[in-house]
């Protein structure tokens, strides 16, 4: 059953593969006439979204057996979790191309998917037991909510990126490129955690370390990839591996913060090489790809995405887990780093709506906004979660 659960989700993989590959030829393919002569959109894209339904069936059938073979929903870990942040988006991005029909929203939402499975897939994906304070009904409500919530943000910021790419004169050099030209390379270290996890896994590399951790006693932390920063009063303990060149307090998994750290080199490796491939801007070469995209629609899109993902969020991510908390450790808030970065996330989209709502900010502000929440999204599911010692920590 295990092994069923996980060929689901290589099949849906490789479905949001396909996915992607039909909605770029829509976007770049030509267009047909209909009898009465009038040009319409190509079929590939009827297509994609029909691959993105069946990609979307087979993760929930992984899904689904997940939960039946573990007994608890498969939330519990970043394996499970980031899995799971995928699979709602490509739910999400089902819903809204039924009603606005955008091949663009698939060309752009499909490869954060696959980037999502990817990523989670560097994780141990190993089924466990729940520790007590995670046996609760409630935190299947919340996590599931949650995910939901951010899936459907997500979107919000890919149509938001959608409008940037469209609009945005590449051919200055201003504040406005360059903060494209960093959130590209911020995918790319995202790949290039891929690529540095998969390497590294494939060489069977480890490091084994004595430290001192957060409740200042002894323990073992275990490196994937080579040490630049060790922890707290560490002590390695793996022949010919690499010494790091610092150590970071108790309150820090320096492990986690040794992945970012390679993760930024090899994105910075990445990003060059296609700077050097393109010979211009990566930002820039995406544009003419986009000169089909309706700015007014894909604001529109972006705007209604977050207007329906933030009450979800809002309702997993603080209500539901205020309740949870209260059942876990007595208590409904507790300031806990999580718990500080789900309200910073809620009290932003909730800026967002109103600066939308009340002061009319349209367009490139609204789509900048769309793409900050989601790096606030994705700061709290990546670097809190894992950098930063707290009661989420055990999420891993």
């Amino acid at each position: 059953m295990v092994e069923l659960s996980g060929n689901l989700l290589y099949i849906a993989f490789f479905l949001y593969l396909s996915a992607t590959i039909f909605f770029a030829v829509s976007v770049t393919g030509r267009k047909w006439r209909n009898k009465e002569g009038e040009m319409r959109g190509n079929r590939w894209g009827f297509i994609g979204f029909l691959s993105s339904i069946f990609a979307s069936f087979f993760s929930l059938g992984y899904f689904f057996t997940r939960w039946y073979i573990a007994g608890h929903a498969p939330v519990s870990n970043m394996y499970e979790y980031m899995t799971f942040f995928a699979i709602a988006i490509g739910l999400a991005f089902i819903i809204l191309y039924a009603i606005y029909r955008s091949n663009y929203l698939g060309l752009f939402t499909m490869p954060v998917v696959m980037l999502l499975i990817a990523y989670a897939s560097m994780f141990p994906g190993e089924i466990s037991p729940l520790i007590p304070s995670l046996q609760s009904n409630w935190l299947t409500i919340h996590v599931i909510t949650v995910a939901l919530g951010q899936g459907i943000l997500t979107i919000g910021m890919a149509a938001g990126l959608i409008y940037l790419l469209r609009t945005i004169d590449f051919s200055k050099t201003n504040k406005r490129t360059r903060s494209m030209e960093i959130i590209l390379f911020c995918v790319l270290s995202l790949v290039g955690y891929i690529v540095a996890g998969t390497a590294f896994n494939l060489a069977n590399y480890e490091a084994q370390f004595n430290y001192i951790n957060e409740f200042e006693t002894e323990a073992t932390m275990t490196y994937t990839m080579p040490a630049f920063i060790g922890p707290n009063e560490g002590e390695l303990l793996t022949e010919g591996a690499l010494s790091p060149f610092l150590y970071v307090p108790e309150n820090i998994r320096a492990n986690d913060m040794n992945t970012v750290i390679w993760s930024i080199l090899v994105g910075l490796i990445l990003y060059w090489l296609l700077r050097l491939i393109l010979r211009k801007r990566i930002s820039a070469a995406i544009q003419p790809l986009l000169k089909g995209v309706s700015p007014q629609l894909i604001d529109e899109i972006s705007y209604r995405a977050i207007a329906i993902g933030f009450p979800v969020f809002t309702l997993g991510g603080l209500i539901f887990a205020m309740i949870w908390a209260q059942i876990a450790w007595s208590r409904f808030w507790g300031w806990d780093p999580k718990e500080v970065w789900a309200l910073i996330t809620f009290l932003f989209y909730a800026a967002y709506l109103h600066l939308r709502l009340s002061k009319g900010w349209h367009g490139e502000r609204s789509a900048w906004l769309c793409v900050i929440g989601f790096g606030i999204i994705m700061f709290n599911l990546v670097f809190v979660n894992l950098v930063i010692a707290g009661l989420h920590s055990y999420a891993l």
